[in-house]
Parts: structure tokens; sequence; C-alpha cells
């Protein structure tokens, strides 16, 4: 028995509302939803919180703005071009004001969103 062919999915960012999330506003273009194995954010980061994932893996692309991203402890200055890779288990958050575009894999679930000291 074959495994049904999964289907591409295309799709802008102004087809999407961004959402509230611990780090600010995420426009979730792709998602679990889709039936994709991998998920496509575009996030507004301004004052996260500090959040972990158990099961996924993010990559950080900084696409405009500037500031801050913590990774269990330490702090890194973001700006346009840089590319962060960030393990599950790793908590993060990030503050000033840029947005990144973030490849979660596998595809990112709401429940997998661990707020710290909540």
């Amino acid at each position: 028995m074959s495994t049904p062919k999964r289907q591409p999915v295309v799709r802008h960012r102004d087809e999407v509302e961004p959402v509230p999330c611990p780090c600010g506003w995420s426009t979730r273009i792709i998602t679990a939803d889709d039936g994709a194995a991998m998920s496509a954010h575009v996030t507004h980061i301004t004052q996260g919180a500090a959040h972990f994932h158990e099961i996924t893996d993010e990559m950080y692309y900084i696409i405009e703005g500037e500031g801050y991203l913590e990774l269990d402890g330490r702090t890194y200055p973001v700006r346009p071009g840089l590319a962060i890779y960030i393990p599950a288990g790793v908590t993060h958050r990030g503050w000033g004001d840029f947005k990144a575009l973030i490849v979660v894999n596998p595809a990112f679930d709401p429940d997998d969103e661990i707020v710290v000291g909540s």
C-alpha cells in the first residue's frame, strides 16, 4: 500500500491573518493543517516571552529589523541575513523590532509551545 502523495501549497503571506504568539505576532503561512511535513511563518518580534518546544526544531532567518535573541540564557544580536537554528528543548525569546522567517520541523503544533514561568 502506497502513502498518499502530499499536495503542494502555494500561499502569499497577505492571505493569512497574523495571530498572537509568545514572540509577538505570527503569520503562519504554511501549517500542519495544510498536510505539510514542516511549516513556515513570518513572525514580527518585539518583546517575546521565553518558551521552548519539546518536539519541533526551528530555523529563524531574519528578514528585516534588529534586536536580540536569547537561547538558553545566551544573548545574540540579530539583523537581516542572520540564520539561527534552534533545536527542540532550547528555551528562547526575542526582543527589539524585527521580522523572521521561521521554518518549523515537524510542522508547528500550538500544543508544543511551552511558555517558561506560566
